[in-house]
């Protein structure tokens, strides 16, 4: 016999795309309440969940990240800051017994230092958390299973030199290429101003006047426009400006290559002028070192430290600092924050600087090294009249004889 079906216990199995009036279920459940006029159903489908709020999380997460990217934001901007040269009260500062507490004064302003926060922060507030747990379980504030987080320090003592030989090696692998960057750079600066006392010693012609002049400035626009290739955010429309013409600049700013276009406008000046053809070989020759602070530039630009070495140091040194704290937890117990602290700090900023130098042409004083460039180059136009004028009278005055003994005859 079969058992009465309940329609209570076992309703039917909608789905959610219909539209049910009142009338509908009052048919299908009559024990309802007697009030059924003022009965409202909401149909709740199983296939579209309530959606879960992901506003605190997003708050959360850009809380975390306003740290970094104001770190980051700060050393970007030290990046671009225009560096200068030294002069001698540049160096008599640099070299003060003072400058100790100088540099402890200015911390603070250090995009170094301010730099590495995120890490140290983060790095110290993992020692704390350490340090936390080690103090609840010691002080049986948590169930007996939960172990203390300690080990020997036998393992830091093996990979200690470790550590110090990757950080030594990383950075000094970024100066050998701050060193040839600067090397670079200072071939392209003695090469314009050589070729641009080759181009006012030689050609002499009246009718190459306005090419002498155009070939000069093109020679002074090199070095700028090398400048303006290998540093991010440069405006080589405004730091040319003052050197080219309107049209020579349009030519340079439509094409792929500034450095070489120019290299371009010289080659093709110096076939117009009117020189022999040895003095035009050898002024093509001088055009070789601009070529070659292109490709040491490039080559610096593109090519960087193989990046499993970075990666291993970076990782080397996450992982030294978060166990540092348990392994100092015996010796220290809560001065494993302050260690930690110090450690990080100290040992990142030594990782930092190489990352630093490793793109050397920001940190070069490109700017004034053009502006020195094109002073020079105005100096000897301006003074090459006067010079020639003194050794013509010199070349026409009659020299005056003196005697052996040093007295002159009568």
């Amino acid at each position: 016999m079969r058992k009465p079906v309940n329609p209570i216990s076992s309703p039917p199995n909608f789905s959610s795309s219909f539209d049910f009036t009142l009338r509908t279920v009052i048919k299908l459940y009559p024990n309802l309440p007697s009030n059924r006029k003022n009965l409202s159903l909401k149909v709740i489908s199983s296939q579209s969940p309530k959606p879960i709020s992901t506003k605190r999380t997003q708050t959360l997460v850009s809380y975390l990240l306003a740290i970094p990217e104001w770190s980051d934001q700060i050393k970007e901007r030290g990046m671009r800051r225009n560096r200068s040269l030294y002069n001698h009260e540049n160096w008599v500062q640099h070299r003060s017994s003072l400058r100790h507490i100088r540099h402890v004064l200015s911390s603070l302003s250090s995009r170094v230092i301010l730099s590495l926060v995120p890490p140290v922060l983060a790095f110290t507030f993992v020692a704390v958390i350490i340090a936390s747990y080690n103090t609840a379980v010691s002080s049986d504030w948590l169930p007996e299973f939960f172990p203390l987080l300690r080990a020997s320090s036998l393992p830091y003592q093996l990979t200690a030199p470790a550590l110090a030989l990757l950080l030594v090696f990383r950075t000094e692998a970024s100066y050998s290429r701050f060193e040839e960057g600067r090397k670079a750079w200072t071939k392209v600066i003695a090469g314009t101003n050589d070729f641009a006392r080759q181009v006012i010693a030689g050609v002499e012609s009246s009718n190459d006047l306005s090419l002498k002049k155009a070939l000069l400035q093109y020679i002074m626009a090199f070095p700028v426009a090398l400048k303006c290739h290998v540093i991010h955010g440069s405006n080589i429309e405004q730091d040319l400006q003052s050197v080219l013409e309107a049209d020579d600049l349009a030519v340079v700013l439509g094409s792929k290559h500034r450095p070489r276009c120019i290299i371009e406008f010289i080659s093709q000046t110096l076939r117009f002028l009117d020189l022999e053809d040895s003095e035009r070989n050898f002024m093509e020759s001088k055009i070789s070192c601009f070529h070659e602070g292109i490709g040491v530039c490039e080559q610096l630009m593109g090519i960087p430290i193989p990046l499993s070495y970075t990666r291993l140091t970076s990782r080397f040194l996450v992982l030294w600092h978060l166990t540092l704290p348990i392994i100092l937890w015996d010796d220290c117990n809560w001065i494993v924050v302050p260690a930690t602290l110090i450690s990080a700090a100290s040992l990142f900023c030594i990782e930092e600087v190489g990352v630093l130098i490793e793109e050397p042409f920001p940190m070069l004083a490109l700017d004034e090294l053009c502006d020195l460039v094109q002073n020079n180059i105005h100096e000897a136009i301006a003074t090459e009249k006067v010079i020639q004028a003194r050794l013509v009278a010199k070349r026409k005055s009659k020299p005056n004889e003196h005697s052996p003994n040093g007295r002159p005859k009568s």
